[in-house]
């Protein structure tokens, strides 16, 4: 069995029981409007777990829609929880900083929803809300931006940061290898810096890179938008006049790093993106620009976190699994997307 279908697998066991889920190139940014796809929220039918059961009310945060993935996970939780007849959903506004967002979960607690999902600001800062949501008898499934205490939450749900690094580099390090390229210059645009999952992302294609005795020539952090890929992008291709490959951590920014990319003409090395957004595979796809492969980290997990809600509510598990209970933590695995199998993961763009 292949490190692909091992990998698939693993997520069919996990998710058995509930659903799973500047330039002109400026243009084509993922809209924060998007309807999820139906692959991305959708009922297990045929689930014993899909059955109507106890009522549940769900209390949902996340910050505000500044760029497609953030947009996506809060379409995804919107549509899963209205495919359940038993869930009432309730939004509370993120504010602008973890602090605003802390003020209004508090009084989402005075309120008593059953379980609350939450993407923080930061999970660092957001971690003595969820001590106390949890100290109330409100069950956290904390989404995406871990809390650094596992007494946090009743589940923490992400993707794999460090995986994604692992990904991008051991492509790159096959496509290089494949050219016959040494001493290559390998260039990073990363996210914001002062994320963990950032820094965590880093590692990753460090570590990777490191055990075949290859490094970073020139790093840039962006902020995850189209606007600062571009002026990223743009100083570091005037730092490096030539480049091998760049890893690209966010196919959001990615707009704007493919966009600098084309005004600068140039085409001498490839790039991977992160993330999986639609445009970003419909591009690799067509093979009409430098960017060849992805690595995901797809907001379908929102899906997935309102559906394990919903069960930690009912008190139910997942039915695939002998345990009683929806497990503590899941970790979804970061899977490569190419020009040969983006036709299979178009239905999980965003």
């Amino acid at each position: 069995m292949t490190q692909h279908s091992r990998d698939m697998s693993r997520r069919r066991l996990l998710f058995g029981g509930a659903a799973v889920g500047a330039g002109v190139l400026l243009a084509g940014c993922t809209s924060n409007e998007q309807t999820p796809t139906e692959a991305q929220t959708k009922a297990a039918d045929g689930n014993a777990n899909a059955e109507p059961g106890k009522q549940v009310t769900i209390g949902f945060s996340a910050p505000a829609a500044d760029h497609g993935w953030i947009a996506a996970i809060t379409n995804n939780a919107k549509s899963q929880a209205a495919a359940y007849s038993d869930v009432e959903f309730k939004t509370v506004e993120a504010g602008a900083d973890a602090a605003a967002q802390r003020a209004a979960l508090s009084t989402l607690i005075s309120q008593k929803p059953d379980v609350i999902v939450l993407l923080p600001h930061d999970g660092k800062e957001l971690n003595s809300f969820g001590l106390e949501a949890m100290a109330a008898g409100i069950p956290v499934v904390n989404l995406d931006r871990a809390f650094p205490d596992a007494k946090a939450y009743r589940l923490q749900i992400k993707g794999d940061n460090y995986g994604m690094g692992v990904s991008a580099a051991t492509f790159i390090v096959e496509q290089l290898k494949a050219k016959g390229v040494s001493n290559p210059v390998i260039a990073e645009i990363a996210g914001m810096d002062e994320l963990e999952l950032t820094q965590e992302r880093t590692k990753g294609f460090n570590d990777t890179l490191a055990q075949h005795g290859l490094k970073v020539k020139n790093r840039r952090a962006a902020r995850f938008t189209a606007d600062s890929g571009q002026q990223e992008a743009s100083q570091l291709l005037q730092a490096e006049p030539k480049i091998d490959a760049i890893w690209n951590h966010d196919d959001d920014q990615g707009i704007g790093v493919l966009a600098a990319i084309s005004q600068a003409s140039r085409t001498e090395f490839f790039m991977v993106g992160g993330a999986g957004s639609k445009k970003a595979m419909e591009d690799i796809q067509a093979d009409n620009t430098v960017l060849k492969a992805t690595v995901t980290y797809s907001p379908s997990m929102a899906s997935s976190a309102i559906s394990l809600a919903r069960l930690i509510g009912q008190g139910r598990g997942m039915s695939d699994l002998v345990e009683l209970q929806v497990p503590k933590e899941i970790v979804l695995a970061s899977e490569t997307i190419t020009k040969e199998n983006a036709g299979d993961y178009l239905k999980l763009g965003f």
